[in-house]
Formats: structure tokens, sequence, C-alpha cells
């Protein structure tokens, strides 16, 4: 049953990313820019690594979208979620881990056709399959599966959203991940036990 599981994960991870790469959702994502982004600043520049790893470094501090996000979604960047995963299970930090490393990868092979902010490319937005926010962000809630956790991660998609860091195809990628990467680290905790056991 977890093998099934982790094949329609993995499958449909794979199909939407394909879909994202043809272009084929782009109507999708292209209204949630038009419609959904409030708090969003665009300009035609990629994202930067260093931008990516240290929170803060490129927050905007006259709007409160850019703020709101940025402590928002702290525990959701790579190095805090790594802590806190740590803390409550070594086998969720193996899997922010590896869950970070398919991200990266996947931005670095895919790209999607160009979104727009009128006449403005968005060139952000063309390597930005899976939200790696959002896979860190559904991590961390679990790991302290706690209701106030899972509040904190609702508000956290939500504001990726509209503050324009990521568009919708973006967070489901990102929402797909997390689960793969929650259900691999859950098989290996089951097995480790079984083989403990025995």
């Amino acid at each position: 049953m977890r093998s099934a599981s982790a094949f329609l994960l993995a499958a449909s991870f794979a199909a939407l990313a394909a879909l994202v790469a043809a272009g084929s959702l782009n109507g999708l994502d292209q209204w949630a820019i038009d419609h959904l982004m409030p708090g969003a600043h665009f300009t035609n520049k990629e994202a930067s690594l260093r931008a990516a790893l240290i929170p803060f470094y490129s927050v905007r501090w006259s709007s409160p979208w850019s703020v709101a996000v940025e402590i928002v979604t702290l525990p959701a960047s790579f190095f805090v979620a790594l802590a806190l995963t740590a803390w409550r299970s070594r086998l969720l930090a193996l899997a922010v881990v590896a869950a970070t490393a398919v991200e990266t990868l996947c931005k670095h092979t895919l790209d999607r056709p160009p979104l727009h902010h009128g006449h403005l490319h968005i060139v952000g937005f063309d390597s930005s399959y899976p939200s790696g926010h959002t896979l860190r962000t559904l991590l961390v809630a679990a790991a302290f599966a706690h209701p106030l956790a899972a509040a904190w991660a609702v508000v956290s998609l939500v504001l990726l959203e509209l503050a324009g860091w990521h568009v919708p195809t973006d967070i489901a990628g990102g929402v797909l991940l997390a689960a793969l990467a929650l259900l691999g680290a859950r098989a290996l905790r089951s097995r480790r036990l079984l083989g403990g056991r025995a």
C-alpha cells in the first residue's frame, strides 16, 4: 500500500513537472499573477542562491507583504528548517535534505514558458518549480504535528502566493514533493523499527 502511494505521488509530481515545462498550466499561473498577488514586486532578474539561503537578504523593508512573508516563512528557509526538523527527528532532517536536493535539481533542469506581469517577463518564475518553501513548510509542520503548526503552514502557503513568491503550480509541486518525502521518512522509520526487532 505504501509503495503504491509513493508511486502515485512520484508520478503526480513528474506529470505536473511535465505540464509545467510544456506550458500547459501557464494559463492558471498567469491568472494567479494577474489576480492573486497583491503584494508582488516583480523584476526581470533571477533570484540568487544567496537570497534563497540567507533569510532577510532580499527583503524589501518598505513593503509590508515582503516583510510579512519573510517573517512568517522563516522556519521554512533551508538552514532553519534543517535545524528544526533535526531537533525533532533525524529522518525528517534527512527528508528536508533529500527533498531540497530534488527541488534544486528540478529548478536547474526545468524551464517553463515565460510568465508576464504586463509587458515584464518574470524571469524568476522560469525555473521556480517546485516551491522549496512549500515543501519545507510542510516538513517542519509535520515535525511538530500540532494544530498551531498546521495553521502556520496554511498561512505560509497563502502568503507565498499573495506576496508573489510562487505561482500555484510551484506550490502544488512543493506539496507533492513534501508528501513524497514524508512517505519516504515513514518507510525508513518502519524499516528501521522492524530491523531492530528482528
